[in-house]
């Protein structure tokens, strides 16, 4: 997937519209997620309904005051507008987050040619080798919210590292301010429950020696 743009600018759809213009910072950005290509136009009236469905499901896979850990998802907006105008007007529909490629670029066109997009909307699905997992997700996003996402995951077998630095970050936390205490109350409870196997250990012991020793003289 990161072939797609490895060559491309890429601008973030925030107030500074950002760009991201460097091999390393598409690649981070890319690299193992499922990529959304969202072709659209404003001239659309299918597209302005749409426009909100989309940025409520990606909002709720990737923004943090939803979800502990962001989607490993990233949405690209592929202007189809005939005016630069029109396509700010979408972008204003669409979330923070997504990317773009600017209205000048030609690329939009060769994007459209490449995934045979005839109509308007179009979710392209694609996985992170660049195979096409949906050739249009619109009806299912529109259907199923955000469950179709662990669909898309499992059948792209992508790398949930987020997941795993949760995990890990878990193991090695501090659950709660009172952990060390426990842990040390849980220690010394232990050490006696040690001491005392080993006292009733030595006392069995010598009980059988001197049960051994009954009935024999001093001199065997």
């Amino acid at each position: 997937m990161v072939d797609l743009f490895v060559d491309r600018i890429l601008v973030k759809n925030n107030r500074d519209r950002d760009e991201l213009d460097t091999e390393r910072e598409i690649v981070s950005k890319l690299q193992n997620r499922i990529l959304m290509l969202f072709f659209g136009s404003w001239g659309s009236e299918p597209c302005q309904d749409f426009a909100p469905t989309l940025k409520d499901f990606y909002k709720r896979l990737t923004d943090g005051f939803y979800v502990e850990r962001a989607a490993q998802l990233v949405l690209i907006f592929v202007s189809l507008d005939d005016t630069e105008d029109e396509q700010d007007k979408l972008l204003k529909e669409l979330p923070k987050r997504c990317l773009f490629l600017n209205f000048e670029d030609p690329y939009r066109k060769e994007l459209s040619g490449m995934f045979g997009v005839e109509d308007v909307p179009t979710v392209v699905v694609v996985r992170p080798d660049c195979s096409v997992l949906l050739a249009n997700a619109v009806a299912e996003i529109s259907a199923l919210g955000t469950d179709c996402y662990r669909n898309w995951q499992e059948a792209s077998d992508i790398i949930d590292r987020n997941f795993e630095l949760h995990e890990e970050f878990d193991e090695n936390r501090t659950r709660s301010w009172t952990d060390p205490f426990r842990r040390v109350k849980y220690k010394v409870e232990e050490d006696e429950e040690k001491k005392e196997k080993k006292k009733k250990k030595k006392k069995k012991k010598d009980d059988d020696d001197d049960d051994n020793d009954g009935g024999r003289g001093p001199w065997g």
